[in-house]
């Protein structure tokens, strides 16, 4: 599964490579992505005392479309690539599969010049992955008997299914989208109404993109916030989809994620989903920066009243105390010095917001 585009791929890998991200960047991208898609499916079998009589035969009399090599065979069972890309993409596969560079169960990320076009299979590893394993139960045959009603039209859906959820998501709430950031690093649950099923799964979707959790089980910090719950009660956000726009309640949100707004709309016009996963990549790396930070500052208060200036300013100026504060007491629970700071940071974040207001 793979794409062909004007540029946008390549903005994405500058964004990536950049470590100090952030809207304004964003804003001279006013140029739309043209995007193709495609899809390719081969039949790999190893070597001959491996494969069936059946599926022998049937690459015998499929022999204009593989490809063979010491130890296996790659067949082509359907493909909505020019005719003339095919054969170069299946040569490129079949290269790197007799150097042990693709790994069976895990998706790969590579750019292929193919009849003078640039393709490339990309940044949604994980959710092509899962995509990928709903053919599982159609592919039992060579043959494949049911491709006309369900393979072709499965694979057809690939980039709308797994791709386009965090663009439509955006489409959908806007300038709104802060509060979907806020719930996700919170881990407020997000409830929408009267909307079809597949508005439902993207917003589900988009929110455990956006969240923390599972990126790291070495950090752990990231890990404390993944399963770090409130004390509080929350409300539900709500989103009710009865009218365009939607109506949102029960919203909470901070200028951290009300900085990011921005960058998400700018991307989101410019019909890029690569971007717009990069953005969502790097406002989680930048929460995680805060939040190694946030401890670092704490650990050093219960020794330095400075320290604890120094924890008030970081908060303060970070935008997004609330959240950080709630992965600190989680963490720090069992350490009454560290639980002592912490209250009083509440405290002083508490204060702030009353003036403000």
């Amino acid at each position: 599964m793979f794409t062909s585009q004007t540029s946008s791929f390549q903005d994405s890998i500058d964004v990536e490579e950049r470590d100090d991200f952030d809207s304004e960047d964003i804003a001279g991208y006013s140029q739309k992505t043209q995007l193709n898609c495609y899809y390719t499916i081969y039949l790999y079998q190893g070597t001959r005392s491996e494969a069936s009589e059946e599926n022998v035969a049937w690459n015998q009399r499929r022999a204009d479309s593989t490809t063979s090599q010491e130890d296996f065979s790659l067949t082509l069972i359907d493909s909505s690539l020019p005719v003339e890309a095919e054969p170069e993409l299946r040569t490129y596969i079949s290269r790197r599969l007799s150097k042990g560079a693709l790994l069976g169960g895990m998706g790969n990320i590579a750019t292929v010049e193919l009849s003078s076009k640039s393709l490339t299979c990309y940044t949604f590893r994980l959710e092509l992955d899962k995509y990928v394993q709903g053919l599982h139960s159609s592919l039992q045959t060579p043959e494949l008997h049911n491709l006309e009603t369900e393979v072709r039209p499965y694979l057809s859906r690939w980039y709308e299914e797994s791709v386009m959820h965090i663009h439509r998501v955006v489409q959908l709430v806007q300038s709104n989208i802060s509060f979907l950031l806020h719930a996700a690093l919170s881990h407020t649950h997000v409830e929408v109404i009267n909307s079809d099923e597949r508005t439902k799964a993207d917003v589900s979707r988009f929110i455990k993109a956006a969240s923390l959790q599972g990126l790291s089980q070495q950090d752990t910090t990231a890990a404390s916030l993944c399963k770090a719950i409130s004390e509080d009660t929350h409300s539900d956000l709500t989103i009710d989809c009865s009218s365009s726009p939607p109506t949102l309640s029960n919203t909470v949100s901070n200028r951290f994620c009300d900085d990011w707004i921005q960058a998400f709309l700018n991307a989101a016009e410019r019909c890029n989903p690569f971007l717009l996963r990069q953005i969502l990549e790097n406002f989680k790396l930048k929460a995680i920066q805060d939040m190694n930070s946030l401890k670092r500052f704490v650990r050093q208060a219960e020794m330095s009243h400075y320290a604890l200036f120094r924890c008030c300013q970081f908060l303060q100026g970070c935008g997004n105390g609330d959240v950080l504060l709630q992965n600190a007491r989680t963490e720090h629970s069992d350490l009454p010095e560290s639980c002592s700071i912490i209250t009083v940071l509440e405290e002083f974040l508490k204060e702030q917001s009353q003036a403000q207001a």
